[in-house]
Order: C-alpha cells, then sequence, then structure tokens
C-alpha cells in the first residue's frame, strides 16, 4: 500500500503555528489585563485609605493645610483611577480582539483539517479501486491459466 502524503501539509503546520501564536497573544492579552485589574484595584484601596484619613483628620482636629492635602490626594486619586479604568478598558478590547484572531485561525485550522481528511479519505477509496482491480486480474489471470 502506497503511503498517504498530504499536498497541503505545510499550509497545515503554518495554520497550527498560528493558532499557538494566537493563544500565546490571548494568554499575554489576559495577563496584561489582570495587572491592569490589580493596578485599579490598589488604587481603589489607596482612595479608600485617604478617604479614611480625611475622617479622622475632620474628627480629630481641624488642620486646614492636612485637609487640603487629604482632598487633593483624593482628587488625585480620582484622575488615576480614571485613567487606569480606560487602561483596563483597553486591555479588555485587547482580549476581545485576541480571542476573536484565535478563533478565527481556529476556524482556518479545522478547514485545513477537514480538506485533509477529505484527501485521506480519497486516497483511502482510490487505494481499495487499485487493490480490488489487482485482485480482479490476479483472479482472471488464475481462472484463465487453469481453463488453458
Amino acid at each position: 500500500m502506497a503511503k498517504f502524503v498530504y499536498r497541503m501539509q505545510s499550509i497545515l503546520n503554518i495554520k497550527n503555528q498560528m493558532e499557538t501564536q494566537a493563544k500565546m497573544e490571548l494568554g499575554q492579552a489576559q495577563r496584561r489585563l489582570m495587572e491592569e485589574e490589580e493596578i485599579l484595584e490598589r488604587l481603589f484601596d489607596r482612595k479608600k485609605y485617604y478617604l479614611d484619613e480625611g475622617r479622622k483628620i475632620r474628627m480629630d482636629s481641624l488642620k486646614v493645610q492636612s485637609l487640603r492635602d487629604n482632598e487633593y490626594a483624593i482628587a488625585r486619586m480620582d484622575d488615576f483611577i480614571e485613567t487606569q479604568t480606560l487602561n483596563v478598558r483597553k486591555a479588555e478590547e485587547k482580549v476581545e480582539e485576541a480571542r476573536e484572531k484565535l478563533e478565527e485561525v481556529m476556524k482556518e485550522r479545522k478547514g485545513q483539517e477537514k480538506l485533509r481528511e477529505k484527501a485521506f479519505e480519497q486516497f483511502i477509496r482510490e487505494e481499495n479501486a487499485k487493490e480490488s482491480k489487482e485482485v480482479d486480474e490476479l483472479t482472471s489471470y488464475t481462472y484463465g491459466h487453469k481453463s488453458g
């Protein structure tokens, strides 16, 4: 029996490599998103600390400079939080883009694999036909020699 050789195997190999790369990109995007979310969480914690600090300052004594510093720190935290929220959204968009790219690459790879399966099935049919023809020829040759 002949050996099956898929003539577009190199394309299938490239599709597999592209899928692996897309998976790695998705993983990197997800890691980056987690990092951005952690930064945002720390900023919220820091703002909470400043809010608590402001309450303590108001209860203990009314030091005007301390209150101003605290209000400024809270305002800066709000700015940082707003900026970081945008960073989180961008990271989420990157994750979604990477996921869509991975899905597309997976579809392409699966399409190539189906083509390979069809080519293999065709190869098997052709091999079976050749074998059947050889058996028929052998049978008729044997039968012809016996009768002659």
